[in-house]
């Protein structure tokens, strides 16, 4: 019987559990925050779900230029005898803070938001962070480039009014909600702000406005001067147009839930005036209390403000505050730019081979016309993958390319370019049935370059498979899109990133084609793209094979290529200056591969250091390397970090994969440098190997926004320190100055 009763219990605790975890809200559904700008403040905004809190003392402002912003103005609170924090000031419903804006130069400012909050079940989530890029450039310092700045915004303004004088007016008018746009809300505990958004073809009459409300009295209400204008049915009246805003103050209140009654009334610059307009709205005051003892212990509590300090911003954040700039100009040519700093690195390279492989592989001359067309054509392939991986990363936090680092499809990868490579040598050829053949003989003859539809469908799977690489543009442009949810931007983005990344691929594909084609030479060419295809085939097999095993490899094909293409061969006196040259550096391929030989017998080391530890033993080797611990979970992270918070330690932590080859060259250049394992000795180091992609590891990439590896992140007092956080590669001196600031 006492086992039937416990297997009831645990059965219904865990029906209890289950239905406790389907109950519980998203946290960005439990908690919707928003930012905006209005009448020189910003107001942070929280609709917080019923059943649902937020801690006051949790929410922590801060800011790239802290000397524009006042403190922050807070409503009062709710105290709640909390399990973790005791006596704590708490919102509920809907709750707004605002941050005065000073004047300054700044024209935007990226705000952080740190706040945290619980369910009433008894669940609290972890500490949330958000970051806005806001438009402060209506708030000008009295500096002389600011009044002329004013006086040119003067100007500006006429001549647009001029032009909107000049445009015609619709043929019929809209309805009045569509012409004056209509919403109020509280600011504060005694504050509320109605807001008009007016079409450009009306107006309101400033002297139209009444106020009336139920739970409340209204202090002193001020409109803003409106315009001038000469009006066909009241002469000469002041009028608003565009957005008018106003703030009403509140005294007396009564109760929480309050009825505010407006009239107002506009016209149609068509000629047609409205009706006198009247809206009732039933508002909630963020809480509140009648008990004098709880509003004055609320009072206190409300002396508590966050400071706002100045923050430094890492490469991926400044990327995406770019994109909040709304200068399209300068996005898309910072872009592009970026596409050629990445055209210079591991990401591209790859590519070269498989292209001018393509190009030189070709049964009939290719022209130069004819090369320029299919490297354009490959690389806007590339770059269509890379748009199309974006937008899909950005929306739903999957990177597509980790998909295709799965064993099965690196290997069928690369065997397809081992047979191109034999093909190359000319083994055997490629060839399709001859019914295909003419049909695709067709599609050519009309294309005019070339096998564009082959040279395209490569461009894109090398995209998708040979360079998975994650840089600060594309971190910040994922961001954007997964935040604003503006796949447009993002994506055309991208997209011009990737035609930077590929100019070197075009330059590099049309040059193939000038290559002399006399004495045998392209011959020899083919056998030097074979060569590379065979280098690209064992690149991809990298990722999925032992170190020891990719050594042997490289090994195999620096020594045999060197000797297949004559390298041993005798020269005659009518051997060319070009042969004799080629030979030399035959010879000298010849001779690193025995040294990776010798490596191979030594049981691995580094191949592009082969005598770096010649005559060192293996333990000293591995002392010259970071230790890592790894983790697997956000738990794991977590434990961690309470640890070294009591210790007062700094923490490292490295997001790594396999097929990452960023991630390798961090592994040989950074974390075994000798300097900086020296400099990390009171710091612990953290490793999360997401190679193989499973649920632990997205989720704790989601936790910090991170598409993708490589990432570093540092952590002191147990929070991230975002402004260091290091996006892809990174040389050895700019990382010491990283671990500097973070000390």
């Amino acid at each position: 019987m006492k086992r039937l009763l416990l297997s009831l219990i645990l059965i219904l605790s865990t029906f209890l559990l289950a239905q406790v975890e389907n109950d519980l809200l998203p946290v960005n559904k439990a908690f919707i925050f928003k930012a905006e700008v209005v009448n020189n403040k910003i107001l942070l905004n929280w609709k917080i779900k019923k059943n649902y809190f937020l801690y006051k003392e949790k929410i922590k402002i801060s800011a790239n230029f802290s000397a524009q912003l006042g403190k922050a103005k807070f409503p009062k609170t709710k105290i709640r005898n909390d399990e973790f924090f005791g006596k704590i000031g708490i919102y509920r419903d809907n709750t707004i803070v605002v941050v005065p804006i000073l004047k300054g130069r700044a024209k935007s400012i990226l705000l952080t938001v740190n706040y945290q909050g619980c369910s009433d079940l008894g669940v609290c989530y972890p500490p949330i962070t958000k970051s806005v890029v806001l438009d402060i450039s209506s708030i000008h310092s009295t500096s002389l480039d600011n009044n002329s700045f004013n006086l040119l915004s003067q100007v500006t303004n006429k001549i647009q009014s001029l032009v909107k004088s000049s445009i015609p007016t619709s043929d019929k008018p809209l309805s009045v909600n569509n012409a004056f746009k209509f919403s109020v809300i509280a600011i504060n505990d005694n504050t509320l702000l109605a807001k008009w958004d007016i079409h450009q073809e009306y107006y309101l009459y400033h002297n139209k406005f009444l106020f009336d409300i139920k739970g409340a009295k209204f202090g002193n209400i001020v409109i803003s001067k409106g315009k001038i204008k000469n009006d066909k049915f009241l002469g000469k009246t002041e009028v608003h147009k565009d957005v008018l805003e106003i703030e009403i103050p509140l005294t007396d209140i009564n109760t929480k839930l309050i009825t505010l009654i407006i009239k107002y009334q506009g016209c149609w610059e068509g000629g047609v005036c409205f009706s006198p307009q009247e809206k009732t709205v039933n508002i909630m005051l963020p809480s509140q209390t009648n008990n004098p003892k709880i509003n004055s212990l609320s009072e206190k509590k409300s002396i508590y403000t966050p400071n706002i300090i100045q923050i430094e911003l890492n490469k991926t954040d400044q990327i995406t505050a770019l994109f909040q700039q709304e200068n399209i100009l300068l996005i898309l040519t910072s872009f592009f730019s970026f596409g050629l700093l990445l055209s210079l690195t591991p990401c591209v390279f790859p590519m070269i081979p498989i292209l001018s492989g393509i190009i030189v592989g070709q049964k009939e001359k290719v022209s130069t016309k004819k090369a320029l067309i299919m490297s354009i054509v490959f690389v806007l392939s590339m770059s269509i993958a890379y748009s199309i991986v974006g937008v899909f990363a950005g929306y739903f936090g999957e990177n597509l390319q980790v998909l295709f680092q799965a064993p099965w499809v690196l290997s069928i990868f690369s065997v397809i370019f081992v047979t191109l490579a034999f093909s190359m040598f000319g083994y055997y050829e490629i060839q399709l049935p001859t019914s295909l053949q003419e049909k695709i003989t067709k599609i050519n003859n009309n294309q005019e370059g070339g096998h564009l539809i082959s040279v395209a469908i490569m461009g894109f799977l090398s995209a998708l498979i040979i360079g998975p690489c994650v840089t600060p543009p594309l971190a910040g442009a994922l961001i954007y899109i997964g935040q604003t949810g503006d796949a447009l931007l993002g994506g055309i983005s991208l997209f011009i990133m990737s035609l930077g990344m590929g100019s070197l691929l075009i330059v590099v594909g049309t040059g193939v084609s000038k290559l002399p084609k006399a004495d045998g030479w392209m011959e020899n060419v083919k056998y030097v793209f074979g060569i590379l295809m065979l280098a690209a085939a064992i690149y991809l097999l990298d990722r999925i094979i032992s170190p020891l095993t990719s050594l042997i490899l490289w090994a195999m094909l620096i020594t045999i290529s060197p000797i297949a293409m004559g390298t041993l061969n005798t020269q005659t006196n009518t051997s060319k200056p070009w042969q004799r040259i080629f030979k030399a550096l035959g010879l000298i391929i010849l001779g690193y591969g025995i040294l990776l030989w010798i490596l191979v017998a030594r049981g691995g080391g580094d191949m592009l250091q082969p005598l770096s530890s010649w005559g060192a033993s293996n333990v000293g080797a591995e002392s010259d390397h970071l230790k890592f611990k790894q983790i697997k979970s956000i738990s794991d992270l977590e434990q961690v970090l309470a640890q070294a918070k009591n210790n007062n330690q700094i923490v490292m932590l490295d997001f790594y994969a396999n097929w990452c080859i960023s991630c390798k060259e961090l592994e040989l250049f950074i974390f075994s440098n000798a300097n900086i394992v020296n400099k990390m000795s009171n710091v612990i180091a953290l490793q999360a190997d997401v190679t193989e992609n499973n649920i632990n590891d997205k989720a704790l990439m989601k936790r910090f926004n991170i598409v993708g590896p490589p990432a570093i992140l540092f952590f002191k007092n147990g929070i991230e320190n975002r402004s260091q956080r290091i996006i892809g590669e990174i040389n050895a001196q700019n990382f010491l100055s990283h671990l500097k600031k973070i000390k």
